[in-house]
């Protein structure tokens, strides 16, 4: 069989709608006949509302797809003939790829697919997943066989949370396909909504490796700033401005040290190891810089203490605020969060923490890890105050408005140069 169909006519479902998922479905529901699928029956229900409550997409934007529908029913899509994957791609706890949910949408949907159908995988996986684990679940279920009856195409998310700048339409997209044909299927797909323009690879396994090593390469930058901030805080000398007088150069990259959280750079070199380890090659350089950014949370919270202990304030006991949750600034996404590491690195001192984040659901925080968020930290309360997340609203506070967070003698950590280096007691 050939897949011989127009894009254009293609009958769109996007399983799954996350911060991937629900940006793309509105892409291609302003051209195409849309089905945007997700089991969890309280996200579907609220986006027929016009509520996301990931605020990647507004109300207004959702109001522009009027060729999009959601629903949680899988006999909705029986009827479409292009499925686009967008599930998580987590690891476990022992940092291991957990496939469970990138599985689970596959068996799903070899239960309504047809001769002729593809399936496209945007969910980052390491080289060869979609062939070696994605096609036999899809044709366990279906009874189809891959390139006889139905192709698979893989095209990886370049979504960026909480950018506003940097949308769907406007990030240049990688494609491929599990045949010539099924290549050029997918190309011209998404060339019809990317204006950025698309690169098309020779393989699948190919457009897969591109993806996971964009976030190796950022995460290892990451670790080299952070290993480097460890060892100047211990000569005495302030990494920030020796950053800004190295980054004078022309071809010097801009990193900066921090926490390395989210679902993407804390998570997808451990895809990459995967697979390095199941073919022979242990990737030393990889692991050394997960096993540096693994570590901040710890070396933040210890810092932390040796500066309380300075200024003469007993940690056992002491109050402490830590300001921020998400894995980033401005944004609500706490996947895999580090500050997480910090609240626990503090708590083995005998440190009462409380973690305050305005754009964080406190609920969902509490359901993921059965932590209570501070709604509003009390004044003069606090012994030590850690500056985690640089949410704009923290900038704002300012040093005086976060100080006085503090008691009369309270020790300030800035974990992402939020305050003047002169109103703090430490920094990365």
């Amino acid at each position: 069989m050939q897949l011989t169909r127009s894009p254009r006519q293609a009958r769109i479902a996007i399983v799954g709608l996350g911060y991937v998922g629900l940006p793309l479905a509105v892409e291609f529901g302003k051209a195409h006949d849309t089905i945007g699928y997700d089991i969890n029956t309280t996200r579907v229900s609220e986006l027929r509302q016009g509520i996301d409550r990931t605020l990647e997409v507004r109300a207004a934007d959702l109001a522009s797809a009027t060729r999009l529908r959601f629903s949680s029913a899988l006999e909705d899509l029986r009827d479409r003939d292009t499925y686009i994957v967008t599930v998580p791609t987590p690891i476990d706890d022992a940092k291991r790829p957990n496939l469970r949910p990138l599985i689970a949408a596959s068996e799903a949907l070899g239960k309504v697919l047809k001769p002729g159908d593809i399936v496209i995988y945007e969910s980052t996986v390491y080289p060869g997943c979609t062939e070696e684990v994605c096609v036999p679940a899809l044709e366990g279920v279906s009874g189809l066989k891959c390139n006889q009856d139905f192709f698979v195409g893989y095209s990886p998310e370049r979504i960026n949370p909480g950018d506003h700048q940097h949308r769907v339409a406007d990030i240049l997209k990688v494609t491929s396909g599990s045949t010539p044909e099924a290549a050029e299927f997918v190309d011209s797909l998404y060339a019809g909504i990317v204006t950025a323009g698309t690169h098309k690879t020779s393989s699948i396994r190919v457009a897969e490796a591109a993806k996971v090593i964009e976030n190796t390469q950022r995460d290892l930058n990451i670790a080299l700033v952070n290993d480097l901030a460890i060892l100047f805080n211990k000569l005495g000398i302030d990494t920030l401005e020796v950053l800004q007088a190295a980054g004078t150069k022309w071809n010097f990259l801009p990193f900066r040290p921090g926490l390395v959280g989210g679902h993407c750079i804390g998570v997808d070199p451990y895809y990459l190891t995967h697979k390095a380890q199941q073919v022979g090659h242990h990737p030393q350089v990889i692991l050394a810089g997960r096993r540096t950014n693994d570590g901040m949370g710890s070396y933040v919270a210890s810092q932390t203490i040796r500066i309380m202990v300075r200024k003469r304030i007993n940690p056992v006991g002491a109050r402490v605020l830590v300001l921020g949750f998400s894995f980033k600034e401005n944004c609500p996404d706490f996947r895999n969060t580090r500050v997480v590491d910090i609240v626990h690195a503090l708590q083995d001192y005998r440190v009462e923490v409380d973690v305050h984040d305005p754009w964080v659901d406190e609920h969902e925080a509490a359901n993921e890890y059965g932590l209570a968020l501070t709604r509003q930290p009390e004044e003069g309360a606090y012994d030590a105050i850690i500056v985690a997340v640089a949410h704009d609203r923290f900038r704002q506070l300012g040093a005086e408005g976060i100080r006085a967070y503090g008691k009369e003698v309270c020790a300030i950590y800035d974990v992402k140069y939020v305050l003047p280096r002169d109103a703090v007691d430490g920094r990365l």
